[in-house]
């Protein structure tokens, strides 16, 4: 059996071979993301060769997007249980192999297996465990180091849109899916980045560790029986999973994945509509595609600002009000979005969304680790990103149908934006009232016994806070009056 070699680190390095792992994720987020976008450009191709009209050929991208969401867990399970480095190495192998089958394609469902099934499979054993690698290896810089790996799918698109468009008229698009497949297999070497860290709070049940393999070894040692010792490994590996996937039982968990549903069914339809919208309103189609760019090129500038602002001092205690407010911000452009009907009103408009859209994907892992914590972070991830599938999936359609239906494009727009809203608003009335409890139970705490606060300088007060923080994950420092932390 292969050892992996490990950095054992009693916290997060904040930096070193860190960056390393930040670009390694760039990397990832550039042959995942970035090529999964691309896949539209070959959509005019398809009809034209397959003779099939823009549904039947949208798919391809629908089936992509949704299974690297959808098997995010699976990547998750991957990583933790073999390692970082195998999980990405193996979902290249397997994102490259389906490019390089589509480029046989004699069929829209070939297609459908090869770029869709098999290559969204090996991007989702690649994305979720890239991104919570970073994590790991961050904690002081963590906004930051998101925000440089995740703009990795901005600079990715703009880099290698125009470079798909020239391999297509050089190669065909049967030669340009070669050769992307070639490109993709870059993620091995991604992969080989991945060093894995040991931190102090992997190890803050040691002792269930420890019980699992004694009974194990006492269990073999007693019963020789295969079928029996079977039993027993499948029973031991359902206990690992339930553990590894314990914070689903967490209600702030539970609360960030209802919001998470919203906020994916709402960030959707807009890179899909914005270009139909600005051409029902009179704008050209050169003009048109410029409101994209921009929306990508400010997406990037999103991406790493904010970023760098949330690890600032004043705002690091803040990240989370700070996602709260973009996705806020994103919804009430879409509010707005309907009653723009020229160019000069859509460029702000393309500006402002984009730099929140990228905004709030880079606090997305920093919001997650804050719930659930960095060992459970890549599980946590995978998650996540697994409801996204769905929204991603039917949103578009949905909108469409309003569009159909209505004869514009505001239903559309309004439900997009009230959804992202509400989305905003679940997060931050969960927190809220998170804090009133704290608040409740610290009162009680200290007016319970007045003579006990008196003789202790408030330490019952104090501890009580303290047990109360340690489960959220915060700070305790400013839990009770008269603690004096030297």
């Amino acid at each position: 059996m292969v050892k992996v070699n490990r950095a054992r680190s009693t916290a997060p390095p904040d930096g070193g071979w860190g960056w390393m792992i930040v670009l390694g994720c760039f990397l990832v987020t550039i042959c995942t993301r970035a090529v999964t976008r691309c896949i539209s450009i070959f959509f005019v191709e398809f009809q034209t060769y397959f003779t099939q009209d823009y549904a039947q050929t949208a798919w391809i991208h629908s089936i992509v997007d949704c299974m690297t969401m959808l098997c995010a867990p699976l990547g998750s399970v991957v990583s933790n249980h073999l390692s970082c480095q195998v999980g990405i190495m193996l979902g290249g192998l397997l994102a490259s192999t389906g490019l390089i089958l589509g480029s046989f394609a004699t069929s829209l469902k070939h297609l459908y297996l090869t770029l869709g099934v098999v290559t969204g499979l090996g991007f989702a054993l690649c994305y979720s465990p890239a991104i919570a690698m970073v994590g790991k290896y961050f904690s002081r810089r963590k906004a930051l180091a998101y925000g440089i790996a995740m703009s990795g799918s901005g600079i990715g698109t703009f880099v290698l849109a125009p470079v798909v468009q020239l391999l297509i008229e050089q190669f065909s698009w049967r030669g340009a899916l070669l050769i992307l497949g070639g490109f993709v297999l870059n993620l091995c070497v991604c992969g080989a980045l991945m060093r894995p860290i040991t931190l102090k709070e992997d190890h803050t049940t040691p002792e269930q560790n420890h019980v699992c393999r004694t009974q194990t070894r006492d269990f073999k040692r007693v019963s020789p029986c295969s079928t029996l010792t079977n039993e027993w490994v499948q029973t031991c590996l359902c206990c690992s999973l339930q553990q590894e996937y314990s914070f689903l039982l967490m209600s702030d968990f539970v609360v960030l994945a209802v919001s998470v549903l919203f906020m994916a069914y709402g960030c959707s339809p807009l890179f899909v509509y914005l270009v139909p919208y600005a051409l029902s309103v009179g704008v050209s189609h050169q003009q048109a595609a410029f409101l994209m760019s921009i929306l990508g090129v400010i997406d990037i500038i999103g991406n790493i600002t904010f970023g760098w602002l949330t690890d600032r001092r004043c705002l690091k205690n803040y990240r989370y009000v700070c996602y709260l407010f973009a996705v806020g911000l994103d919804g009430l452009c879409y509010l707005c979005l309907p009653m723009l009907q020229s160019l000069p009103l859509l460029v702000p408009f393309s500006c402002t969304f984009g730099y929140f859209d990228g905004a709030y994907v880079t606090l997305i892992p920093v919001v997650t680790a804050e719930v659930v914590g960095t060992t459970s972070l890549s599980s946590a991830l995978g998650v996540v990103y697994f409801l996204h599938a769905v929204p991603y999936l039917v949103s578009p359609p949905i909108a469409g149908w309003l569009v159909d239906a209505t004869g514009s494009y505001t239903a559309a727009f309004l439900l997009c934006g009230f959804s992202m809203i509400f989305s905003s608003v679940l997060l931050g009335f969960a927190r809220l009232v998170k804090k009133m409890r704290k608040t409740q139970l610290r009162f009680l705490a200290k007016e319970s016994d007045p003579k006990l606060q008196l003789w202790t300088n408030g330490s019952v007060a104090y501890s009580v806070a303290r047990e109360l923080d340690q489960k959220d994950g915060e700070s305790a420092a400013i839990a009770a009056p008269g603690y004096n932390p030297t």
